[in-house]
């Protein structure tokens, strides 16, 4: 790893300090905002965020928790101990674990030479490794199970992959973009995101599976992909059609298994398209409503506002590369 990245993600926080100074307990309101310790995503992402990082804290036991994000944590340096349902899970330099929002898990107190880092990512941010990895395989079972609004059994997943150059080389990448909070990398970090996870693909072998295939994450998996690909002209109707499927139970199915309906999830889909044609076109708001599949350019115009806060001019004026 780049040694300046690594001055900057070993540096010695305030919370740490605190902790060096004879604090023995981690602040639980740093982190969580009701009484359950449930680490809160507004807590660690601000002004729209979808991906951050965050060092992990050192010098203090952290207790039994779990998050309502996807915590992706990457050791540069060290060795970092997680206890996931009573088993010991010991994470080396290079190693990375991913672990989807129902997985509870204690982590023992690091060392100063300990250096690993969190990333706080929200499920639609993986879009673009949905898109490209294969249908049928233990990593995109795992994804589907970010989708999940509830979930008995989390899920994570612990990569051995400190020899992997291409896997190393992307989370850099990662790190370096969200520590020096490069602004204009958004979609080069989600593009990244899905990189990483393709080549993870190719490592199944390097990891701990912890659950088996699911009927229903195949059958969710068709629906996002569906959506995915139809987003201009996509309906529920024509969906059952396509899976056989009947048009009620389709519709309480995708509610049950992904927390939105079908109606919010395309909704969400053209939302983000329209905004990386904002983004890298020249095309006009109206040119870019029809393309995303809304011919009424109100209603895209209130669709949008909702959506992100802003009108479709003032997002292109914010974001413009």
């Amino acid at each position: 790893m780049d040694s300046r990245l690594l001055a900057v993600l070993e540096q010695i926080t305030e919370e740490e300090q605190r902790l060096l100074d004879g604090g023995r307990d981690v602040e639980k309101e740093r982190y969580i905002s009701g009484q359950e310790f449930i680490v809160d995503r507004e807590k660690m992402l601000h002004n729209g965020e979808m991906i951050a990082i965050r060092p992990h804290t050192r010098f203090v036991d952290f207790p039994l928790h779990r998050h309502d994000f996807i915590e992706m944590m990457y050791v540069c340096k060290g060795s970092i101990t997680h206890i996931i349902n009573g088993e010991e899970i010991v994470m080396e330099a290079g190693d990375l674990l991913v672990l989807n929002q129902h997985t509870r898990h204690a982590i023992r107190a690091a060392g100063r030479e300990d250096i690993g880092v969190n990333f706080i990512i929200l499920p639609e941010f993986f879009d673009a490794a949905f898109g490209l990895l294969e249908r049928d395989g233990v990593l995109m079972d795992f994804m589907v199970s970010f989708l999940r609004q509830s979930d008995d059994n989390g899920k994570y997943l612990h990569f051995k992959v400190a020899g992997v150059l291409p896997v190393q080389n992307l989370i850099e990448n990662l790190l370096t973009s969200l520590a020096y909070r490069q602004k204009d990398e958004y979609k080069i970090n989600q593009i990244s995101i899905g990189l990483l996870f393709l080549y993870l693909q190719k490592y199944t072998r390097m990891l701990d599976e912890t659950q088996p295939t699911q009927y229903d994450d195949i059958m969710t998996m068709s629906v996002l992909r569906y959506i995915d690909q139809h987003y201009k002209t996509a309906s529920l109707t024509e969906l059952a059609k396509r899976i056989n499927q009947p048009l009620s139970l389709l519709s309480r199915f995708i509610k049950a298994k992904t927390g939105a309906t079908f109606k919010q999830l395309l909704q969400r889909k053209r939302m983000q398209v329209a905004a990386t044609l904002l983004e890298d076109t020249k095309l006009s708001v109206s040119d870019i409503s029809l393309a995303v599949g809304y011919e009424n350019n109100s209603f895209f115009y209130r669709c949008f506002r909702d959506y992100y806060k802003v009108s479709p001019k003032e997002y292109r004026t914010e974001n413009r590369k």
